[in-house]
């Protein structure tokens, strides 16, 4: 992260509210899961990469256990739309991806990495409430977190 970039949001606080463009076509606005569903506000580097595919597949390939824990994934990166939605397309996921062309919400979520070029990869899972329940980044970008491990997480933070 660079000098003057915010901290990650403590966990027990209340989450960053943001509206970002979505692969969907809709913009989406992370209160309005609020009292609906838990989130899982996942940063990654860049369409495209090793490490974001693998990533990205593997929620999409569980996206009907994340919807079963009542929790709606969404991965964010810096990457453009069009970028995302070829990337989404190419590799036929399930889910949605969120542009932050401008990096703000990475700005916001303390995830910018030091180059300010780019999201570090990051975790927040967000309980329906809007409260940071967990906060995770990583220590370089080409590290990652398996769902096993997120699972374990949701279970243990919304039972």
């Amino acid at each position: 992260m660079t000098a003057g970039t915010p901290a990650l949001p403590a966990v027990g606080t209340e989450a960053p509210d943001f509206t970002a463009a979505s692969t969907s076509g809709e913009n989406i606005t992370l209160s309005s899961f609020r009292g609906q569903k838990h989130v899982l506000l996942a940063f990654f580097p860049a369409a495209f990469t090793p490490v974001c595919t693998s990533e990205m597949c593997a929620f999409s390939d569980d996206v009907a256990r994340f919807s079963a824990d009542d929790v709606q994934v969404l991965p964010i990166s810096v990457d453009t739309l069009d970028s995302l939605t070829s990337f989404r397309d190419q590799h036929h996921m399930k889910v949605e991806l969120l542009s932050d062309t401008t990096k703000a919400v990475a700005q916001q979520y303390g995830a910018l990495w030091a180059d300010g070029k780019i999201a570090n990869r990051a975790y927040f899972l967000i309980d329906k409430a809007g409260t940071v329940r967990w906060a995770h980044a990583e220590q370089h970008p080409g590290l990652s977190r398996q769902n096993e491990e997120i699972f374990a997480v949701i279970k243990s933070v919304t039972a």
